[in-house]
């Protein structure tokens, strides 16, 4: 016994030495890299490669030990940043765009387009190269100067499609269904629970709004590849670019290239004799140095507050939103003297209505205070749309997928699989309604009519924020809303929101109201750094490795079945949520 707790003791030793190390090693990789720093050299090109998924923002902080090592992702923020800084570097004499499988949304696409386009404007090059060309790649990529591929490479250029998966017969078959109560002619997120095909009313929807969001696409090629958006679309239905040599006779692609005559090009545009290699500067690295450069400056302050994720109750992260994080983010905006401004940058299919409403009301607050504008990203659909409605002023990109004005519940019950595997429910109460619902019990009609009451309640509420912030009746609100879904373009006709434009231009919208003309920048929430989600978050790790497991083993789509049923089984209360998961390809 003596001879087993020495050899325990022995092995526990072993090991915390061992996570000592460890831990050591890390400290001393990420100070060393700190040490060394980044220098950008004369004539550099500025390699843009977004191999990682881009979300609005991180909230990266450079003074942590560990910042780069954990993340998962890249800022929309600190990659528009780090362009603006690049445009007035004598240092960067241009840009090679070489990405391929954009891990971004069509709106965060087109904000990088944009600043590409005023990185143009210095005179600076602007060429991008790749393999092969996705529509959301080339989307990007048609922004440059010259776009060549390689000439055995690839591309897809056909119109936007979207696919959404029914679940009914499923139920029928395993028993397992999910009990539903909505409010909404277009309320579709209960939609596959209920029919095996879409409705006449949701395939309007949808091809309605792909309709605009692929209109807005070839709007902004056109501009600028110089081609019809007619011919464009000639292009996609006839498949006019399928292969490199139809890319080029097309005009999609200016010509075709195998990487090394690709780079005499950036060398004779970098100024680079033959013999000599570019000087590339990677994104991740640039970034590091544009960090320390600020392009705004000023005694006055503007809040930029993101507003990322899901909606559900509670805390919030960088990847869902609760009220904690963004209404103490508020706050602090609203009681900080030199905040002058707030834009709320807002990248949500929507939640939690109880977590909207909450948000909502510090909203209404900070407003009486300040100035509030909201930015919309790709999504800010339905309680990405409720917490938006209060402000001052709404911006959305043409591509934003906003509205979805409509609630809805989702009760599961597998009563049908109980009884057919022989399991019974018996329940002792001591009220009437003691027992509010049971899993394993059909939904009586008494339960489902609270519900649908609780359901009309918020509706009615949401339509009563609406009309309210837009400035219109409850009528109008409510023809606009029954959970439809519309593009930035559709929701400014509609009024829905009041210009089309990005983030910069939110944030000098609320300079003008709040007659400020310097002001600097600060962005909130602050996340955990990686050093406190490293010492706290352990199960967190473990977490994300475990579902990059099962993301290799079931492959995209399986995997974004698992995630929407871990979805549905953490929403509580009623849900005011985008109306589907739509894939847009």
């Amino acid at each position: 016994m003596k001879f087993l707790r020495n050899l325990l003791a022995a092995i526990l030793g072993t090991l915390i030495a061992f996570g000592m190390l460890f831990f050591m090693f890390l400290i001393f990789i990420s100070l060393a890299n700190v040490e060394e720093g980044v220098t950008v050299k004369n004539n550099s090109v500025l390699e843009l490669q977004f191999e990682d998924p881009i979300n609005d923002y991180t909230g990266s902080n450079e003074a942590d030990p560990f910042a780069g090592l954990f993340e998962e992702s890249v800022g929309l923020d600190d990659i528009l940043h780090t362009i603006a800084v690049a445009k007035d570097d004598n240092k960067i004499k241009g840009i090679s765009l070489k990405s391929q499988f954009v891990m971004a949304g069509w709106s965060q696409t087109q904000a990088i387009r944009e600043a590409l386009r005023d990185f143009k404007e210095s005179g600076k090059f602007v060429y991008a190269y790749s393999d092969l060309y996705m529509q959301k790649d080339y989307f990007l990529a048609s922004v440059a100067d010259s776009v060549f591929l390689n000439p055995v490479g690839g591309m897809d250029f056909r119109g936007l499609s979207a696919e959404v998966l029914f679940y009914k017969e499923l139920q029928e078959k395993t028993g397992v269904k999910m009990e539903v109560i909505r409010h909404g002619k277009y309320k579709s997120a209960v939609e596959p629970y209920l029919e095996n095909e879409m409705s006449e009313a949701n395939r309007t929807q949808i091809k309605e709004l792909l309709e605009s969001l692929w209109g807005s696409v070839i709007e902004e090629i056109a501009v600028d590849r110089d081609l019809s958006t007619d011919h464009l679309n000639t292009i996609a239905d006839t498949l006019g670019g399928r292969s490199p040599k139809y890319a080029k006779q097309s005009g999609l692609i200016d010509d075709l290239l195998y990487r090394d005559q690709y780079e005499t090009i950036l060398k004779k545009a970098s100024g680079r004799d033959e013999d000599q290699d570019i000087q590339y500067i990677e994104l991740s690295d640039y970034m590091k140095e544009a960090r320390k450069k600020s392009l705004n400056s000023g005694s006055d302050r503007i809040a930029v507050i993101y507003a990322q994720g899901e909606i559900l109750y509670g805390e919030g992260g960088p990847n869902y939103i609760g009220q904690g994080l963004i209404n103490r983010a508020l706050i602090k905006a609203r009681k900080d003297k030199k905040v002058k401004a707030v834009v709320l940058r807002v990248n949500s299919p929507g939640g939690s209505a109880l977590t909207s409403d909450i948000i909502w009301r510090e909203i209404e607050l900070t407003k009486k205070e300040k100035p509030v504008v909201v930015s919309m990203g790709d999504v800010a659909a339905s309680g990405g749309y409720y917490i938006s409605v209060g402000a001052d002023k709404i911006f959305a990109e043409p591509t934003t997928i906003t509205g979805s004005i409509g609630v809805f519940g989702t009760v599961p019950n597998i009563s049908e699989l109980a009884k057919n595997i022989g399991i019974n429910a018996d329940q002792v109460t001591t009220n009437i309604n003691s027992t509010e619902y049971s899993l394993f019990e059909p939904m009586t009609p008494q339960f489902r009519g609270v519900v649908t009451e609780g359901i009309e309640t918020i509706y009615q509420t949401f339509l009563s924020r609406v009309a309210d912030g837009r400035n219109i009746s409850m009528a109008r609100a409510d023809s606009l809303a029954q959970g439809r879904v519309w593009s930035g373009v559709d929701a400014k006709e509609l009024g829905l929101i009041d210009e089309l434009g990005s983030l910069n231009d939110a944030i000098d919208s609320a300079a003008d109201l709040a007659d400020i003309s310097s002001y600097s920048i600060r962005r909130y929430p602050r996340y955990k750094s990686n050093f406190e989600m490293l010492m706290e978050d352990l199960s967190g790790a473990k977490t994300r490795v475990q579902e990059d497991v099962i993301k290799a083993e079931l492959g995209e789509e399986a995997f974004g079945l698992y995630k929407d049923l871990k979805r549905t089984t953490r929403q509580q209360g009623i849900q005011a949520s985008m109306p589907f998961r739509l894939t847009i390809k």
